[in-house]
């Protein structure tokens, strides 16, 4: 729970929460206890933001309320200060030496009418955040911070960090909070400073979008999150289109009004891999990839479909290369319901009536050893993993056998049918030629304009062709062990920050 960073000292040291902001306080019934509004939402994101949080209350409080603060002490690791109000500067004296001194202040965050314990914070090094005031940030009350609700706390300390080192930024992030979670908890979100000056500042649609991105100078964003449906254009030589939530569309109507701030990545550039019909045409160009390898890469032969019941599929099948059995997966991969609803078809005479939704995209179903590379890339550094997938042709069609090769349905984000019977261990590398790997992610930062993405290979048996089966943006990296994967997502973003700032600068001359 330390809180050390890179951006000197100065800033945040330590957070204090007194009872009187997480408490509901409209009851005066000292037998029950409830939240105000506003604390979850705001021990979420203090929970892994690098800066030391305790929770205070007075001595004689009353137990059930006191049963409460320790449960959420328990619950987020925060630190736990039981004051006596005759003796203030006892209570000062300890927190201070818990809380390793850098120069930074101490916010000690209370209710606007409650008188604290630190009725003159600014002699200690304190600063006192006042909820509810009706001030509006900074700029009002000399002694102290006034906020009109919880969720703005982030952005005051933010702003606080920002101003301790003037080579320190702030990056707005959003994206649907369980993912959120996944990556705050693997430490990439702090509120404190990281090694290269980042700070990282949790967007909400619950306070004005612009008065947020007036804070940040970077935006990340999952927009694929935040997507209510996508229009299936009817003609062959249209786009889909995607529409998105309200509060993204706010979003990106905001970021127009302020072009200085750096988006990762653009909107428009996260469209392909949003339609897999798109991203198969960009793997195409894989075949123009000037390489030293003694073996290629490409892209799965494929098929647009547009109706199941086609007479001449089977002909045009065959006139793509493809051969049964094969994958079907719908042309929209991500942001609706049923993107992820797919199946692998052993007949043509099953494809009347197949359950995955059309547009589809009939993929080339790869033999590969039930086993799976999972690339990311993060700015230009690239990881992989591997991982158990689903087995050869022929296991999967002795698995069906008895229910006559009938088609298999599955839900690629719940369940694959993989081969039960290897282990990891068993997984070979050998095969992979990473060199040539690389160079295809190279291919594709340049030609997707990404800075993060990730994609999925397979080796095919007998010709060791590496296969691109999938890209994905922004993915989760879990599979990268934290200590390697958190920097350099952090060094992927300030350098994508230096670049777009070189670039204004070229453009202002």
């Amino acid at each position: 729970m330390g809180g050390g960073g890179g951006g000197g000292g100065g800033g945040v040291r330590g957070i204090l929460l007194d009872s009187s902001v997480i408490l509901d306080s409209t009851s005066n019934d000292n037998e029950t206890a409830s939240l105000r509004s506003g604390v979850d939402y705001l021990l979420r994101k203090l929970r892994h933001s690098n800066i030391p949080t305790g929770i205070c209350y007075a001595v004689g409080f009353p137990e059930a309320k006191v049963s409460l603060l320790e449960k959420l002490i328990c619950e987020f690791s925060f630190e736990r200060f039981i004051y006596n109000r005759s003796s203030i500067d006892d209570t000062v004296n300890v927190v201070s030496q818990a809380w390793e001194n850098n120069g930074g202040s101490i916010l000690h965050v209370v209710l606007n009418n409650f008188e604290g314990i630190l009725p003159n914070a600014s002699n200690f090094g304190w600063m006192n955040v006042v909820v509810n005031g009706d001030g509006d940030g900074l700029s009002k009350d000399p002694t102290g911070i006034c906020i009109k609700k919880l969720e703005e706390l982030p952005m005051i300390i933010c702003e606080l960090n920002k101003k301790s080192s003037e080579d320190n930024v702030v990056v707005g992030y959003i994206m649907k909070p369980s993912r959120e979670a996944d990556f705050a908890k693997r430490g990439a979100f702090p509120l404190n400073p990281t090694q290269n000056g980042l700070i990282f500042l949790p967007l909400t649609f619950d306070l004005p979008i612009l008065s947020q991105l007036k804070k940040v100078d970077i935006i990340i964003h999952k927009a694929t999150d935040e997507i209510s449906s996508i229009e299936r254009s009817n003609s062959c030589n249209s786009s889909s289109k995607i529409i998105y939530t309200t509060g993204m569309l706010e979003l990106q109507r905001c970021i127009r009004e302020l072009p200085d701030c750096c988006v990762i990545d653009p909107f428009d550039n996260i469209f392909p891999v949003v339609d897999r019909l798109r991203i198969q045409e960009i793997l195409l160009g894989l075949v123009e990839l000037k390489t030293e390898s003694q073996c290629n890469i490409r892209g799965p032969y494929f098929l647009k479909v547009d109706n199941f019941e086609d007479v001449e599929l089977e002909k045009r099948l065959h006139d793509a290369k493809l051969c049964l059995p094969s994958i079907v997966k719908p042309q929209v991969a991500c942001g609706v319901a049923d993107a992820h609803s797919m199946a692998i078809v052993f007949k043509a005479a099953d494809f009347p009536g197949l359950n995955v939704p059309l547009p589809a995209i009939v993929q080339e179903y790869v033999d590969h050893s039930s086993t799976l590379f999972k690339f990311y890339v993060l700015g230009e550094k690239v990881f992989y993993a591997v991982k158990n997938s689903t087995p050869n042709a022929k296991i999967l069609k002795n698995l069906t056998e008895s229910n006559q090769f009938k088609p298999l349905l599955f839900d690629s984000l719940k369940s694959l049918p993989t081969d039960g019977n290897k282990k990891p261990s068993e997984m070979k590398e050998q095969n992979l030629d990473l060199d040539l790997v690389t160079d295809a992610a190279n291919y594709l930062r340049s030609v997707l304009d990404l800075t993060i993405f990730g994609f999925d290979v397979v080796i095919e048996e007998g010709t060791r062709d590496h296969v691109i089966v999938d890209v994905n943006y922004l993915p989760s990296f879990k599979e990268v062990a934290n200590d390697v994967a958190i920097p350099s997502f952090w060094d992927a973003i300030k350098m994508k920050y230096l670049l777009f700032r070189k670039r204004e600068n070229e453009n202002c001359v």
